[in-house]
């Protein structure tokens, strides 16, 4: 099944299909005084870690905490570029467009 995006999903986050499930952007903001999805910008989600962006604490942060806002487990969550920037490409295993969108309330 092919998932086929609404309008208000093309402008608020940029979603490619994979083989393996979904690909998108983060836009990381480390040392938050909270961890949470905090929306869009620019077509990428915006995550705010508290972790400090040091030896991978923001990365395993965000990793969590897409784990359990997706409902999946973290070895199904990759960050495929961007491990030591803000800007991340992540790619989820087992989920399509629509899970994503659903599960984020986006």
């Amino acid at each position: 099944m092919t998932y086929v995006p609404r309008e208000a999903d093309v402008v608020s986050l940029d979603i490619q299909t994979t083989e393996e499930g979904v690909s998108f952007v983060v836009k990381v903001v480390p040392g938050s005084s909270r961890t949470a999805v905090t929306g869009t910008l620019d077509r990428m989600l915006k995550v705010k870690v508290a972790a400090p962006p040091e030896k991978g604490k923001a990365n395993e942060a965000l990793i969590g905490l897409l784990a359990k806002a997706l409902g999946v487990k973290n070895s199904a969550i990759t960050i495929t570029s961007g491990q030591t920037k803000p800007v991340k490409h992540v790619t989820v295993r087992g989920l399509t467009g629509r899970d994503l969108i659903g599960r984020l309330d986006l």
